[in-house]
């Protein structure tokens, strides 16, 4: 009782907390009012520590959002953690981790947002290793060090800012958006959002940490660390030149393109949605790099809410088949659990973009600007090739969970009356539904008119149609057939494992240090310095002992010598 308390009265806070910073973030967009706040924290010898907020819109939407949705996370975690003997201290870990995200947003100053990166990055190794076990423990390690390279960059962005006169880079954007320094703080935020994101080449974590509880996926997926670096180049967008704006675009499109790709080709529900998120965080990023923040920051917070009701529902699932994650193994659920069926296929249409659901709002607006933009012919295929793999991966999922045959019927235990769990995930469903036309109307009050040729307008419903019509034949491939993947084996093999990257940036990167450590420990520790060290000291020691025993246990005689020399060295010395 005491752990449902805990959950209720921390869900409570945050949901009056979320609702204040929404309805003054829509106050801030109508007023067209920016706050700054400078806390002195402590002045001494003309030097101050002072602690800078800033409060815009975007700060606020974007707080009110991770509240919102980390208020319905840990409401549905009193559910899914209810057997957890620990579940206090997981609660505090998930309000940490919310606590770390909302100073990284409303720190216009490096100092404090490198805080709030490095508490999430420590916060979600600690959740990522929440269940003891060797698999955990790997994934965790993975995804602390590869954002380690971000917090690097963070550090080389501070040090680079030490003659600027402040860390609050938002006194620098406008005026110095041309020189040599800040392209150079451009590039090291880059390298920060790359990290935090995943994207190409540090991708491999992301699926690793699937290892949380799922309530921490929901919350990590949706709104906390992979969007910490999307919001920061949302920030600093106004520095980016064109050499940086065309690599983050190729960069990110090919993130998109290998994430939609190798969903396709897992059969872990978990890291279907870690791959889907992938593939939307590139697509956040594209539409940033060709310079339309506002809408790369409009499909985060769209995103935020299907991907979270996405992962609750997939919680759902897997907690009811006994904690089995392959969609193999999985049929027939709709039958089984409408309630959680309803919830998933509402949450997929919006991350497929169907009309009048949250993701609809920001997709299609997204690929119409790029349909308008100025950019090659490869980007272009890449960009909408990548949303027909969204469709297909979305109703593979569909087919394989939802439809078909009882697989693995004496496993199921389906119940799905567990309040906690049911009300996080139906006020999502709300959420999904009515917020993307609420948050168009507000962040764009402006109506823009859209004017494409027949063919273009047609493009985004045809390639839809065709990604869901290829992953229902994908589904109708069955293991009494001949496989198609095992007769490409090789291709499988590279496109299910996201182009070897666990293998190189995991492995690869291991391998050779753990190889000159075996070599040094081998030839050296156990080789010559153990002749000439330890060893060999011990050995010279022990001779010389047998030596000094040989002396003291000798005959009478030689104590009688030895008395009457020292006897003559005293008479002569006294002489």
């Amino acid at each position: 009782m005491k752990c449902m308390s805990i959950c209720n009265f921390s869900s409570f806070f945050l949901m009056v907390l979320s609702l204040v910073m929404l309805v003054f973030g829509f106050f801030l967009v109508f007023s067209d009012l920016l706050f700054f706040f400078e806390w002195f924290i402590v002045t001494l010898n003309s030097s101050s520590i002072v602690m800078t907020i800033l409060v815009d819109w975007m700060s606020c939407m974007f707080m009110g959002f991770v509240l919102l949705i980390s208020c319905l996370v840990i409401k549905y975690s009193g559910g899914y953690m209810s057997g957890d003997l620990n579940m206090n201290r997981f609660i505090f870990l998930v309000l940490l981790f919310v606590m770390s995200m909302v100073l990284l947003i409303i720190s216009p100053n490096m100092i404090s947002i490198l805080l709030g990166w490095d508490g999430l990055g420590l916060i979600s190794y600690c959740l990522v290793i929440y269940y003891q076990n060797i698999k955990s423990f790997n994934a965790g390690m993975l995804t602390a060090l590869s954002n380690r390279v971000g917090d690097v960059a963070l550090l080389m962005v501070i040090a680079w800012m030490l003659n600027f006169g402040s860390w609050s880079y938002i006194f620098y954007l406008d005026f110095m958006s041309d020189s040599f320094e800040m392209t150079v703080i451009g590039f090291l935020v880059i390298l920060a959002g790359m990290t935090s994101s995943a994207q190409i080449p540090f991708s491999s974590w992301l699926p690793a940490a699937m290892a949380a509880p799922t309530p921490v996926s929901a919350l990590v997926h949706s709104s906390t660390l992979v969007t910490a670096g999307v919001y920061l180049l949302i920030r600093f967008n106004v520095v980016f030149d064109e050499f940086m704006s065309s690599f983050l675009l190729f960069i990110s499109v090919l993130t998109m393109f290998m994430a939609g790709l190798g969903a396709n080709f897992e059969y872990d529900l978990k890291k279907i949605i870690a791959l889907s998120t992938l593939s939307q965080l590139g697509l956040m990023m594209g539409i940033l790099s060709l310079g339309f923040a506002g809408l790369a920051f409009f499909h985060l917070l769209m995103h935020a809410l299907f991907k979270a009701l996405l992962f609750m529902c997939a919680g759902v699932m897997i907690h009811n088949l006994s904690d089995s994650q392959d969609i193999r193994f999985m049929g027939s659920i709709s039958f089984l659990m409408p309630l959680t069926s309803s919830c998933l296929m509402v949450s997929n249409f919006a991350l497929c973009g169907m009309p009048f659901l949250a993701g609809f709002y920001s997709k299609d607006l997204i690929l119409e600007v790029v349909m308008m933009g100025y950019m090659n012919f490869f980007m272009f295929i890449l960009f909408f090739f990548s949303t027909g793999l969204t469709v297909c991966y979305s109703f593979r999922l569909f087919f394989y969970s939802l439809c078909g045959d009882f697989n693995m019927n004496s496993f199921y235990v389906m119940w799905e009356i567990d309040m906690y769990m049911v009300s996080g995930m139906l006020g999502l469903v709300f959420l999904v539904v009515f917020m993307g036309s609420l948050m168009s109307w507000i962040i764009f009050p402006v109506p823009v008119l859209i004017m494409l040729p027949l063919f273009l307008k047609m493009v985004v419903l045809v390639i839809s149609f065709l990604g869901g019509w290829l992953g229902y034949e994908v589904f109708k491939v069955g293991l009494g057939l001949v496989l198609i993947p095992l007769k490409f084996f090789g291709f499988s093999c590279f496109v299910g494992s996201m182009w070897f990257m666990p293998y190189i940036f995991t492995y690869g990167f291991s391998f050779f240090p753990l190889l000159m450590g075996y070599k040094y420990y081998s030839m050296y520790d156990g080789g010559w310095s153990e002749y000439f060290g330890g060893q060999g000291l011990f050995y010279v020691l022990l001779s010389l002992s047998e030596i000094n025993q040989w002396w003291q246990f000798n005959s009478l005689s030689l104590f009688l010598m030895l008395f009457f020399f020292w006897l003559i060295l005293v008479m002569f010395l006294i002489i």
